[in-house]
């Protein structure tokens, strides 16, 4: 944040103009609002309750030259143990509208993808089985392409409502988005999704939940869910799998502090208790250079580092 307490202060004001007084918390714990549990305080955390909120809010920060972070669901993100000189706008407490027409669902950006994917179920819409495990929000798998077991968000994504750095906003076609691999133009340009759409397609309830029942037994089986993190740690490298490299390297069970390897999943780093960020980043730091000495393949995480 500005070094000028009267700047922050003023800046407070308005925000608490936009969302009321009960939407701005100052120094809010970032551990709060992460999987890994994990993070120091925000300057100002932000909750909107709904998009003109949040794209009032966004544009006073931009207005005010002040850093600005919009956070989904926290389930890819690291917040260093310092925290974040800046203002957290969250979008998972208020940006939850969902509307159906035909095969077609329009989420808000803090919906999250098991409520998403569930709330298809029960429609009878078919093809968001894949992320009823995903614990990201569909703001966030539209920013990552997020996926998971052979399906992906740029399989179904019709289109998406978002704002632009200019601040206006724009209705953009899923073929203008450049989504691939955990990538896409929201990612690479700056844009803040604020609902998405999804094109479905008819199927029977029960086929759709023994789908989604199956890939969550698998999930529960192989995926340390029963311990704090951000999902997968690192992107698959070409012609790899991390998991199997980082098994392979000896380092599944590796700790620093209270973060490690897990010891069911190589793949994924967890908060064992009590981890730091810096902890963390400590095992992180140690497989990247430990897979790269042994295999020559540098591991590029996944999980993004904010503060």
């Amino acid at each position: 944040m500005s070094d000028s307490a009267d700047h922050l202060q003023a800046l407070t004001w308005r925000l608490r103009q936009i969302v009321g007084e009960d939407g701005v918390l100052v120094d809010e714990p970032m551990s709060a609002h992460t999987t890994f549990e994990i993070g120091g305080p925000a300057d100002l955390f932000v909750i909107p309750d709904d998009i003109e909120e949040a794209c009032e809010a966004i544009a006073a920060c931009r207005e005010a030259g002040e850093e600005c972070f919009v956070l989904g669901c926290g389930s890819d993100l690291l917040v260093s143990d310092e925290g974040y000189r800046g203002v957290v706008i969250a979008l998972s407490d208020g940006l939850l509208n969902v509307s159906v027409e035909g095969e077609e669902m329009t989420c808000q950006a803090g919906v999250s993808l098991r409520e998403a994917s569930e709330m298809a179920c029960e429609l009878g819409l078919a093809g968001l089985e894949f992320a009823c495990g995903i614990p990201g929000s569909v703001g966030g798998a539209c920013f990552m392409n997020a996926g998971a077991y052979g399906g992906c968000i740029a399989d179904i994504l019709s289109s998406v409502c978002a704002l632009m750095p200019d601040g206006s906003l724009a209705n953009i076609p899923v073929g203008e988005l450049a989504l691939g691999y955990r990538k896409s133009r929201v990612r690479d340009e700056g844009l803040v999704v604020l609902s998405a759409t999804f094109r479905l397609r008819e199927g029977r309830p029960e086929d759709i939940r023994a789908r989604m029942d199956d890939l969550t037994q698998r999930r529960e089986e192989k995926q340390p869910l029963d311990r704090p993190s951000a999902g997968s740690t690192f992107k698959r490298p070409e012609g790899h799998f991390a998991g199997k490299l980082i098994t392979d390297a000896g380092l599944k069970g590796y700790q620093h502090g209270g973060a490690g390897v897990s010891s069911k999943h190589a793949g994924f780093v967890v908060n064992l208790g009590g981890a730091t960020a810096a902890d963390v980043r400590a095992v992180i730091s140690h497989v990247q250079d430990e897979v790269e000495r042994q295999f020559g393949v540098r591991l590029e995480p996944e999980v993004r580092f904010l503060g």
